[in-house]
């Protein structure tokens, strides 16, 4: 399970120590924490490296990306003065794909317990599977007891048949082996693979607007992840493998600019909206091939961005309706990840979805949270909210969570059901 060894045995704490390693296109960030309160999480350690070797949520260079990983691990040990064993990883790229199964067992006892639910999901796992694929996570969207539907825990109830809706997510046993190999560079053991939008959800999310419906998405550097929630579980999920990268990269081809230049006139004078700059705003650039400084006009570089915002979330909005669950929307659209920040990009999305959008980011923290206060971190922080679940019910011999350790009272029993009702990997 996610855990680090400390360095000075004076150092005792209640609360296990969990690390997250957010392993994305721009930047690599790796974080430790602890839970301080119910709700409040102490951020002890971090160590943020700009991507190497990362192309769209993928591995193209493994040697490079190994460095990048293994800078952001030694400074997040410097910074919590803990030596990291294990911890887990973000997951994103084209080479996640997801299916829906059902699972259905006999239930011994006429009382249904853990052991049936457990069974019961593993029944929901049998579906054929490519061998060059990887199950990631089994999360379960509701339960049926005798053809009764609508039933969020079992756990206690009467019943002779239990059928379990489950939504199952794998990747590219060749992608998840890689990433591997780049924390196992590091002598860093990979506990578990956590989607990004998974991750981003549980610290951006409020739990009315899980029940009522909301579609989180995390727009970062390469790739555009979405999950759907519907009655507060996870209903559909996608990535695209197109990001706030390819808008840097419109502006760099239009403006004939390098990319890291097109990226921070991107950041300094970029909006999402052409009709909402004045045309009398401009800057001054030195494109490829000029001696001199040309004047830019900002309404022509919100003209390059809104083209391509536009379509990333036209996009979305082309999953969301494959989907099938585009009308039951009514808490809207959170978006998350670094390209979130983008001005104008919240209006524009409310204008093309026509559903209330926010911009989510993870609130809560304490020490460093000042460092962290930025939608960009809210995969990375959401890993650890994650490992804290995964910390502490899933033993150490278990490999990616096929098994849970009994709580053995009852506040772990309720916190027991809300891993079982929200994810089980």
């Amino acid at each position: 399970m996610p855990h680090i060894t400390e360095r000075s045995a004076k150092m005792v704490t209640e609360q296990p120590v969990v690390v997250g390693i957010d392993i994305g296109t721009t930047k690599v960030c790796t974080l430790v924490g602890r839970e301080e309160a119910p709700g409040q999480l102490r951020i002890l350690g971090m160590g943020v490296e700009p991507s190497q070797g990362i192309k769209k949520g993928v591995v193209v260079d493994l040697a490079a990306a190994s460095l990048a990983v293994k800078k952001s691990i030694e400074k997040a040990e410097r910074t919590s003065g803990m030596e990291i064993n294990s911890a887990l990883v973000s997951l994103a790229g084209a080479q996640i794909s997801s299916t829906n199964s059902t699972g259905v067992v006999g239930v011994s006892g006429r009382v249904i317990d853990q052991d049936d639910i457990y069974r019961a999901i593993e029944s929901a796992r049998a579906v054929p599977i490519p061998h060059n694929r990887e199950i990631i996570h089994v999360i379960h969207r509701g339960f049926n007891v005798d053809g009764q539907e609508g039933i969020r825990m079992p756990i206690g109830m009467h019943g002779y048949r239990l059928e379990v809706e489950t939504h199952i997510i794998t990747a590219s046993s060749a992608s998840t082996e890689n990433l591997r190999q780049c924390v196992g560079a590091s002598g860093v053991e990979v506990s578990q693979f956590v989607l990004n939008p998974l991750a981003s959800a549980e610290v951006v999310l409020t739990e009315t607007e899980r029940q009522m419906g909301v579609l989180v998405c995390d727009i970062g550097g390469g790739t555009t992840d979405i999950a759907l929630y519907v009655n507060g579980d996870v209903w559909f999920t996608a990535v695209l493998a197109v990001g706030g990268n390819h808008i840097t990269s419109d502006i760099a081809q239009g403006l004939r600019l390098p990319m890291s230049q097109a990226e921070e006139v991107k950041l300094q004078h970029g909006y999402a909206i052409e009709a909402d700059v004045d045309e009398r705003e401009s800057f001054q650039i030195r494109p490829f091939g000029e001696e001199n400084y040309t004047q830019i006009s900002r309404s022509d570089l919100a003209h390059i961005i809104e083209a391509r915002a536009e379509e990333i979330l036209s996009l979305v909005l082309q999953e969301i309706k494959r989907s099938g669950y585009d009308g039951l929307l009514p808490a809207g659209i959170v978006l998350t990840g670094g390209s979130s920040l983008l001005p104008g990009l919240r209006q524009l999305a409310n204008r093309l979805f026509n559903v209330p959008v926010r911009i989510g980011k993870p609130e809560g923290l304490i020490g460093m949270a000042d460092r962290l206060d930025s939608p960009a971190f809210s995969t990375s922080v959401g890993l650890l909210k994650w490992a804290m679940l995964y910390n502490e019910f899933i033993p150490p011999e278990t490999h990616k969570g096929v098994g849970i350790q009994l709580p053995g009272n009852s506040q772990a029993w309720e916190t027991l059901k809300e891993w079982l009702r929200r994810l089980l990997p």
